[in-house]
């Protein structure tokens, strides 16, 4: 079973993307096989990585788990993770499935089926606390919360810590 780390912060401009593509090639370099999962809207790591924001993403696997296999990317650097890219369309998907009891556990079932293909799955999750980041944090064995060194960052540390512990 792969190990999933979640990158998170509802604050933006804080490393999240950075530490996620550079922690999936640290660990691609260390010949484990890792997936990067783009769960920000913005798709800053699928474009990062060289990958289009237009075609299926994400947002069709959350839709529709099944579909998982055919929506991961191999990054075109030779030894690179893979990756499932991000697109807009992830911003409206909270109101397609707001009557879902189970919103927040649709990452987590659809990681269920890819994860004895890898040894880490990296989560990059979006600069809120939003659907995309509960998921993400619901999915995660881990987290990372990068922060910068000052008092309103380290207060807002604080509440998502308290947010994931109600969460897990």
């Amino acid at each position: 079973m792969a190990v999933k780390i979640g990158i998170v912060n509802q604050k933006g401009g804080v490393g999240k993307t950075t530490t996620a593509i550079n922690l999936s090639a640290g660990i691609a370099l260390a010949e484990k096989k890792v997936i990067l999962v783009d769960m920000d809207a913005q798709a800053n790591a699928t474009s990062g990585l060289g990958i289009g924001k237009n075609g299926n993403s994400i947002y069709n696997v959350l839709l529709e788990p099944t579909r998982i296999e055919q929506v991961i990317k191999k990054i075109p650097v030779p030894g690179f993770p893979h990756i499932l890219p991000s697109s807009i369309d992830l911003a409206g998907l909270s109101v397609e499935i707001e009557n879902d009891s189970m919103w927040m556990r649709r990452l987590e079932y659809a990681l269920k089926l890819i994860d004895n293909k890898y040894d880490y799955i990296i989560i990059d999750s979006p600069h809120s606390l939003s659907f995309l980041t509960i998921n993400t944090m619901v999915a995660s064995d881990k987290l990372i919360i990068p922060v910068q060194c000052e008092y309103f960052a380290l207060e807002g540390l604080s509440e998502l810590i308290n947010t994931y512990k109600k969460i897990k």
